[in-house]
């Protein structure tokens, strides 16, 4: 057999194999959200409901009582659930009586300039898209006007908000469709509203590595201009709609993660606390500062807001772990967020469904065993949202 004949036979199985999957995948997501495969958020109990809000139980209650407000689900046994819109809904009323402004719709006020955050490691296997669905879903779901692009052509960001690329995007309906350099579309068309309030999705798929191939024969003919800021000015046209954008990078340093850096005001750099996965991010910190130093030089402003390391599937009871830790916190203090995101069997298992942990149910999961994984979600979360705040002037 010839070197040309099993090269042929590699490629009929790899394609074999890859429509097989994709078939199965759909399969899957059809079974899983009959009948139409999409998907829906689930109700939030009172408790719940209350925290996400930041009042106490007993003060929805009498809201609900005194008929001010959507009215709750009411189960069998005399319990409230809230959908995520009468989350809102709620939300909306409260701030009208609110002592001082944002106290429950956070978002930006006169002068605010929009929060783009890039979150980014060229290391697979970091937590990225774990931790920028997760921080998308919260702010969405804390009154933020949120964003999120899927910037990754893996695509697992839009997988997890129930569009499967292989079926669902046959004709485009990416961000490359709004920074390529022929014909570009508006990017208010490649926006999808999603099934949380408050949360919009602009998914991904294979054809963002067009960028990739197209820059540097636009570059050599001349008319790429500034590329870096092509994710930017495609920004600037829906500014005035949302509070935050959350930017899902490629696991890379290619031309789409420089024209996302280009457009951030914020980095957040994924970290798992493993002395390999250390060593690979000092070549990513090296990396990333000489194509900044590219960039400024091209005329570019590349000043930040904020940038922070965010430690994932940290493990408290790992003691090389907590060396690597002590040894991160040590070297860089404070830029090193409070809050790990722990690893968890819940996240992951709610990962096999293609769902994030806010949209599970809590009886899905040991009791302690989601406690654990949602508290630490929240204080990361959380954390960064006090980041946004404080960029825009509030304490």
């Amino acid at each position: 057999m010839s070197r040309d004949d099993v090269q042929e036979d590699l490629n009929a199985v790899i394609r074999q194999h890859s429509e097989l999957l994709a078939a199965q995948l759909h399969s899957q997501r059809e079974s899983l959200f009959p009948p139409d495969a999409s998907k829906s958020m689930r109700k939030f109990t009172s408790g719940e409901a209350a925290a996400l809000l930041g009042v106490n139980d007993s003060y929805l209650r009498k809201l609900h009582l005194d008929g001010k407000g959507p009215s709750p689900e009411i189960t069998s046994g005399n319990r409230r659930h809230y959908s995520a819109e009468d989350i809102q809904s709620l939300r909306a009323l409260l701030e009208k009586t609110a002592r001082k402004p944002g106290d429950y719709l956070p978002g930006r006020r006169p002068g605010d300039h929009l929060q783009v955050i890039g979150v980014m490691n060229f290391k697979g296997g970091s937590g990225k898209t774990t931790s920028s669905a997760h921080l998308a879903q919260r702010l969405a779901l804390k009154g933020y006007r949120v964003l999120a692009i899927d910037l990754d052509p893996q695509a697992s960001l839009t997988t997890l908000h129930g569009v499967q690329p292989e079926f669902d995007l046959l004709d485009g309906g990416t961000l490359y469709d709004a920074i390529r350099y022929e014909d570009p579309v508006p990017i208010a068309d490649v926006i999808r509203r999603t099934y949380i309030p408050n949360l919009d999705l602009i998914p991904g798929n294979l054809e963002l590595m067009e960028f990739e191939h197209e820059t540097p024969r636009a570059l050599a003919r001349g008319n790429a201009g500034l590329f870096f800021f092509r994710v930017k000015e495609a920004l600037a046209q829906v500014d005035d709609r949302y509070d935050v954008v959350v930017i899902d990078c490629p696991p890379q340093l290619g031309f789409l993660t420089m024209s996302a850096l280009s457009a951030a005001t914020g980095v957040l750099v994924t970290i798992h606390p493993e002395m390999l996965d250390v060593m690979s991010m000092s070549q990513f910190l090296r990396m990333t500062a000489d194509l900044m130093d590219v960039i400024a030089d091209s005329g570019a402003d590349m000043s930040h807001d904020w940038m922070r390391y965010l430690l994932t599937r940290y493990e408290p009871t790992d003691a090389p772990q907590n060396r690597v830790v002590a040894f991160l916190r040590t070297m860089y203090g404070d830029k090193v967020l409070n809050a790990p995101m722990l690893k968890s069997t819940a996240i992951s298992d709610a990962g096999l469904t293609k769902q994030t942990l806010y949209e599970v149910e809590r009886s899905a999961f040991t009791r302690s065993t989601y406690d654990r994984a949602i508290e630490s979600l929240n204080a990361v979360n959380d954390e960064i949202s006090h980041l946004i705040q404080q960029t825009w002037g509030r304490p």
